[in-house]
C-alpha cells in the first residue's frame, strides 16, 4: 500500500554545499539518504515529496559541516500481509511467475495461480491451465493477495513476497473481465 508519511531527521550539509540554496541542497541530500531505504515500520521509501520545516543549523566542533533538523513528507510503499494488490507479470519461470508490485517483485507459485493444474510452456514462456486453458504470460496485469511476507531492512533485494490468486475475483485482470461479462449475460444485464 502506498502512503504519505511525515518524517524527522537530521541532515549534514557538507562545507562545499554551504553557499548554495540550502533547501535544494537538503532536498537532494534527503533523496540520497532515503530513496530506496527499507524500514519495517514504513516500508520502502519511494521518494521525498516536500520539506515542511528546516531548523537552525548546528555546527559541531571539528566538523566543517552544518547539521539541520528537518521535517519532510515522503511517499512509501508498504506491502501488508493479506493485502490485495495489482501488478504486472514480469517473468514466467518453470515454478511460477514473478509479479512487479510497487518497488518489489513478488513470487506467484504455479500452485497459487488457479485451482486448475498449470503447465509451464517453455517455448512460449507462459503458464497454461490443463483444463481451463487459461494462459498467464509476461505483461499480464493481475490481482493477487499477499500470503507471505519477509522484508529484509539490511538487504532489501533479498526481501520475499508470496502471492496467491486462488480466491474469487483474483487472477489475471483479463480473466476477471471475462467472468464479469459471463455473469452479466447470465443475469440478462
Amino acid at each position: 500500500m502506498y502512503a504519505r508519511i511525515k518524517l524527522r531527521d537530521t541532515v549534514r550539509v557538507p562545507p562545499s554545499k554551504l553557499g548554495e540554496d540550502i533547501e535544494k541542497v537538503i532536498n537532494s541530500l534527503l533523496w540520497e539518504q532515503f530513496e530506496g531505504r527499507l524500514d519495517r515500520e514504513y516500508g520502502m521509501i519511494i521518494g521525498i515529496e516536500s520539506i515542511e520545516e528546516i531548523g537552525e543549523g548546528r555546527i559541531i566542533e571539528g566538523d566543517g559541516g552544518v547539521y539541520f533538523d528537518v521535517v519532510f513528507n515522503a511517499i512509501c510503499f508498504r506491502p501488508l500481509h493479506q493485502e490485495v494488490v495489482e501488478g504486472e507479470v514480469i517473468e514466467i519461470v518453470e515454478f511460477g511467475a514473478f509479479v512487479s508490485i510497487g518497488p518489489f517483485d513478488a513470487l506467484l507459485h504455479m500452485s497459487q495461480v488457479t485451482d486448475d493444474y498449470m503447465v509451464f510452456d517453455e517455448k512460449n514462456k507462459r503458464l497454461v491451465g490443463r483444463e481451463t486453458k487459461k494462459v498467464l504470460q509476461e505483461g499480464d496485469k493481475v490481482r493477487a493477495r499477499i500470503v507471505s511476507l519477509s522484508l529484509k531492512e539490511r538487504e532489501p533485494e533479498k526481501s520475499k513476497i508470496g502471492l496467491t490468486m486462488r480466491q474469487p475475483w483474483l487472477g489475471a485482470l483479463k480473466w476477471i473481465e471475462e467472468e464479469i461479462e459471463k455473469l452479466m449475460k447470465e443475469s440478462g444485464v
